[in-house]
């Protein structure tokens, strides 16, 4: 990273000590502790270890797992220290993060309004009198107002991704299971996941792919398969007019012209009753399944009934309590309704690559919530509750302002389609390129993080036409050389074949830095592919491969690495 990890972590910290924000925080690392790590990371990089994320500023919400750091889950009385990091953020240390410190956030991460904390409430990045959202509402202001590069939170009904809607932020709240939640204090264990703020999709993507993975010690962490490829004309759902009603003033017009703006990028859009996904929605609190919230943290709210009101949040308790009473049988018969609903929701998207929705239905005053904690929260889930519940990927974007303030909406689509999501997301954001990659940076080889850095999207397989002939370099890390040579239809040693690769979608915004990067005697040039369009591409100056192998008869680099046993 540009200036090295200990400027930026100097950096960082000056700002969080001039920012006047204590309620973001609840701990923080000592300055020396902070810039012994990030000392270390510079050294690590002089040496030449590959480290995606090194010098990176992370904020974690405080009911993750950070070890040297207390865990508290927004309550005192709760407090732990750990003796490892969570999984997620191993990961990401491993990756040259730096932790700055643990953030506030809506108590036992009940809540979506940010308020809920006997660490205050967490005002938001853009207007003070109005709230940050939650339950990740410290690690969401963190990123906006810049004091960090990268949040985790996380999100059972819309923790992930409210926040960033009402701090014009990106949140990404992948598939369940794709991120462990090993070292995570649950809300809903089956329905958590943990989440990535950032200030752009490219780096909020690149740490939530650095995250996924199954980790034994969670039983339902897991791997998903490969999303089906965004087809030339994706379609995308959006409401029917009646879902819409009760946004805030002017919202329903900047919705109307994100929906615009995606039909003129080529997306064919859908209007759809969304009902079911609603009517899906409303069990997460009304119904039996607040149980997990119970099941989770009930016996310490049972055992310090006494602190509700300064330690315990009274709000919480009572949701949490609450869900004490639900029985066995109500289980059950929620689970079938959930089963039929998510049926509905799923006939209703057939054919729809996501669903386009505002994220949330308003952004209401501290004042506001306060005169009516429930109904505020309920208002902004509506478009978030279900995605959980019903196993779907989500993903939140700006999307311009509103009377100055932040407007965002969010795609929503099956478990798995996270790629998608982002494809479709960088559409939304900024034009793109698409570039053909054929080597090193192709998915899972060495390079492929700086196209997820870039803010890349994996679209789909393809092949060249039969006019290139590939060949094997001496560098390092090994790539091929990709080369056009004609010879159409032809046959012979020198004839030109299809050669295997994909197709990356690169916002323009990260192509120009992501190209200036790439060495000789690589270039970016035009490359035919099969289906007779042109995109840009990875291609090599002729004079390289006057002594390289020729391995075109693979077809492919990564047929030609497997079958050397590379």
């Amino acid at each position: 990273m540009p200036g090295g990890a200990v400027s930026r972590a100097t950096a960082a910290l000056d700002r969080i000590e001039a920012s006047d924000r204590p309620e973001i925080w609840i701990s923080l690392r000592t300055r020396a502790d902070l810039l012994a790590e990030a000392a270390a990371i510079d050294a690590k990089v002089a040496g030449g270890d590959v480290l995606p994320l090194a010098g990176r500023l992370l904020a974690v919400k405080d009911n993750i797992d950070v070890r040297g750091l207390p865990t508290t889950a927004g309550a005192p009385s709760f407090a732990y220290k750990p003796t490892a990091d969570a999984t997620a953020v191993a990961r990401l240390r491993a990756a040259g993060a730096l932790v700055v410190g643990k953030t506030n956030l809506d108590q036992f991460a009940t809540g979506l309004v940010g308020t809920r904390s006997p660490y205050g409430a967490v005002r938001n990045a853009w207007d003070p009198d109005r709230i940050s959202g939650g339950s990740s509402s410290g690690s969401a202001v963190a990123v906006a107002l810049g004091l960090v590069d990268l949040a985790l939170g996380t999100d059972t009904a819309g923790s992930g991704r409210v926040p960033a809607a009402l701090n014009g932020i990106v949140g990404v709240k992948p598939s369940r299971g794709l991120v462990p939640v090993t070292g995570v204090v649950p809300a809903c264990y089956t329905l958590d996941c943990v989440t990535v703020f950032a200030r752009d999709l490219g780096s909020a993507r690149a740490a939530a792919e650095l995250m996924a993975g199954p980790d034994p010690s969670d039983p339902l962490s897991r791997t998903l398969p490969a999303d089906a490829p965004l087809p030339p004309v994706p379609r995308v759902a959006v409401p029917t007019g009646e879902h819409l009603d009760g946004l805030a003033p002017g919202w329903a017009a900047a919705f109307a012209a994100v929906v615009e703006r995606l039909a003129s990028a080529g997306v064919e859009i859908v209007q759809t009753d969304i009902s079911p996904l609603l009517d899906a929605a409303r069990l997460l609190y009304e119904g039996a399944f607040v149980a997990e919230r119970y099941a989770a943290v009930g016996s310490h709210l049972e055992a310090n009934r006494d602190l509700v009101g300064t330690d315990l949040d009274p709000t919480v308790a009572e949701i949490v309590l609450g869900g004490a009473s639900a029985t066995a049988a109500d289980w059950a018969r929620d689970v079938a309704l959930l089963a039929r609903l998510g049926a509905a929701g799923r006939e209703a998207l057939t054919g729809c690559s996501a669903l386009l929705t505002p994220t949330t239905t308003w952004h209401p005053t501290l004042a506001e919530v306060a005169a009516d904690p429930v109904g505020a929260n309920a208002r902004l889930g509506r478009y978030t509750n279900f995605a959980n519940l019903l196993d779907m990927a989500s993903l939140a974007v700006p999307a311009g302002q509103v009377d100055g303030l932040p407007f965002g909406v969010m795609l929503t689509g099956a478990a798995g389609s996270d790629r998608t999501l982002a494809a479709l997301g960088h559409t939304l954001l900024s034009p793109a390129v698409d570039l053909f990659v054929v080597g090193a940076h192709l998915s899972g080889m060495p390079l492929n993080h700086q196209l997820v850095e870039a803010g890349a999207t994996l679209l789909r397989p393809v092949s060249t036409s039969a006019d290139y002939r590939l060949f094997a370099l001496d560098t390092v890390p090994a790539k091929p050389g990709l080369v056009r040579v004609g010879d159409h239809g032809t046959s012979g040693p020198g004839a030109g074949v299809r050669i295997e690769g994909e197709l990356w979608r690169v916002p323009a915004a990260g192509f120009g830095t992501f190209v200036g990067g790439v060495p000789a005697p690589m270039v970016i040039g035009k490359v035919m592919l099969e289906d007779g369009s042109s995109v840009s591409g990875f291609l090599v100056e002729p004079i390289a491969v006057e002594k390289a192998a020729d391995i075109s008869a693979y077809g492919g680099w990564r047929r030609y690495r497997s079958e050397q046993g590379l």
